[in-house]
């Protein structure tokens, strides 16, 4: 299981200082990859009254494709977004920024996209949030074939490329596209689709109940369900104890990979962050001899 971390978007802020020791830090504790969340804008609650989304205009998001560019040169993490609104976004540059940023990392990308939720956000970015669920069925299959094909021709509901192509090609053809799934109909789309999937519930009954859907699409897709990966996540509390016991709960359940989240955890700066890490890495023996 490889273990990495959840870039703390909300709690880093806009020091590039605090970014850059943030990220080497990170590989120095040994942690393997870094993941970055995904919000383009954030809405003014007090325009958008009653307003009860996770984050608002005050909430401080880089945004992943640029940081990756950033990131790609001074360290050597596996960079993943988890996840990218995909249909929120054109379909073709996502595509050219994937691409850019594998090229950067030497193949060192993995591309998380899912759904989102934030109707502010699809409405400021010009697209159509109730259409959401069918397009990005459409842009995997169309950022695949961009990636692995010099000359692109594609007629397709949302999408319409013809006779067009990226350069240069990514590293990897293609470039892992992994979802964040959290109802049936994504469970299903995942195993249909999905090069791997973050779970957004802890190890147990219901995990097992999503990973059964994932495995049923697959098999219907013609597809092999153990080449699926799966990505847990474990939020910080302060406890070794409970970090550990976690961990050992994601791997039993399958997980491939692990990423350790900081944020939220009551910590006031980049060493606060990284001195829990230190000792999170300790406790799951990740540091490098």
């Amino acid at each position: 299981m490889r273990i990495g971390v959840v870039f703390p978007q909300t709690e880093i802020g806009p020091d590039v200082g605090a970014v850059r020791a943030y990220a080497q830090g990170v590989e120095e504790l040994g942690f393997r990859h870094l993941m970055a969340y995904d919000h383009v804008v954030g809405a003014d609650p007090a325009v958008h009254q009653g307003w009860q989304g996770v984050y608002d205009v005050e909430s401080t998001f880089h945004e992943p494709m640029v940081l990756f560019g950033y990131l790609a040169a001074l360290t050597s993490l596996e960079l993943v977004t988890a996840i990218i609104i995909l249909p929120q976004r054109q379909t073709a540059l996502v595509a050219k920024q994937a691409a850019e940023i594998d090229l950067l990392s030497d193949g060192r990308f993995r591309l998380g996209v899912g759904l989102g939720w934030n109707q502010v956000e699809y409405e400021a970015l010009g697209q159509d949030f109730t259409t959401r669920g069918r397009r990005i069925e459409e842009q995997v299959e169309l950022m695949r074939r961009l990636w692995t094909e010099p000359s692109v021709t594609f007629d397709g509901v949302y999408d319409r490329v013809t006779g067009a192509g990226l350069a240069p090609l990514p590293v990897q053809r293609p470039i892992p596209v992994w979802f964040g799934a959290q109802s049936p109909a994504a469970y299903r789309r995942t195993g249909r689709l999905a090069d791997g999937w973050f779970p957004q519930m802890s190890p147990g009954p219901k995990l097992d109940e999503a990973k059964a859907v994932i495995e049923e699409a697959a098999v219907q897709a013609g597809r092999d369900p153990s080449a699926l990966g799966m990505e847990g996540r474990a939020s910080w509390t302060g406890s070794a104890e409970e970090l550990s016991d976690l961990a050992r709960r994601w791997r039993e359940s399958g997980a491939t990979h692990l990423s350790i989240n900081t944020m939220k955890a009551g910590l006031g700066s980049v060493d606060e962050h990284l001195a829990a890490l230190e000792i999170a890495s300790e406790t799951l023996g990740l540091r490098k001899g």
